[in-house]
């Protein structure tokens, strides 16, 4: 039995497509953060079960209260702009019914298609995700960039989730602003600092990385404009914990 769990916000464009994909599970269940657009009458018209719940700038604590909801032994974490092709839902039903006993979590690897093309290199080229546990073998961690800390033994699903992100510059920017105000945030809570030079450097690093030593390059503009965007991306991230780093010393 398996629960399938999406968070969303504002997610009218997608929510549809991807509980679509999701509808195999035994429960579809959408924890929604105050979504002001059709979100919700979307999701409830798919079947899902709908709870509302302010997020509050922590993606681990809204994840860990969707599985405190979660009826089914198995939890399967979805985003809104992710789809479960038929090959991965078939392998997914495989797995938890023979593995009982043997398996407590499945790792994914996704694969994003951003504009019209399926990134195989960079950032995004190697993605493995735990997104599929028993529901009580552990909880998230993290206010982003989050990560489910579990026990006991895990392995690797053969066949890979679609990620359809970022459908134009402009969204991937917005995007961008907010998830890097929660990390700059995050690591300032952590008392983790950051020094002048760090908005210069890390960006720098970041994409010779992604753009060479992972050959971001091999998927042409779109690898160089999303190497680009990450590289901005670890200079806001920097610039804005020196900040509130400045600000702190200055109060």
């Amino acid at each position: 039995m398996i629960t399938a769990i999406v968070l969303a916000k504002n997610e009218e464009k997608d929510i549809g497509a991807c509980l679509d994909s999701l509808s195999w599970c035994d429960e579809m269940l959408v924890i929604d953060d105050n979504s002001t657009d059709k979100t919700v009458e979307i999701a409830k018209k798919k079947g899902a079960r709908v709870i509302t719940h302010a997020m509050q700038g922590n993606f681990a604590n809204q994840r860990n209260f969707g599985l405190d909801k979660a009826k089914n032994e198995w939890v399967l974490f979805i985003d809104a702009d992710e789809r479960v092709s038929s090959p991965l839902w078939y392998e997914i039903m495989q797995e938890t019914n023979e593995s009982i006993g043997q398996y407590t979590g499945f790792y994914v690897n996704r694969m994003d298609t951003m504009w019209g093309q399926v990134l195989k290199h960079g950032e995004t080229g190697n993605i493995k995700l735990l997104r599929l546990a028993k529901k009580h073998v552990g909880k998230w961690q993290g206010r982003v960039h989050e990560t489910w800390k579990i026990s006991g033994k895990t392995t690797m699903l053969k066949n890979q989730l679609d990620h359809f992100p970022h459908e134009t510059v402009e969204e991937f920017l917005k995007e961008i602003n907010f998830y890097t105000d929660l990390r700059a945030a995050d690591l300032f809570e952590r008392k983790v600092k950051t020094y002048w030079w760090a908005p210069l450097v890390y960006p720098v690093a970041k994409f010779t990385l992604n753009f060479i030593g992972r050959r971001g390059f091999q998927d042409g503009l779109p690898g160089l404009v999303f190497a680009m965007l990450m590289s901005f991306h670890s200079f806001l991230v920097r610039a804005k914990l020196w900040l509130l780093w400045q600000k702190k010393s200055n109060d």
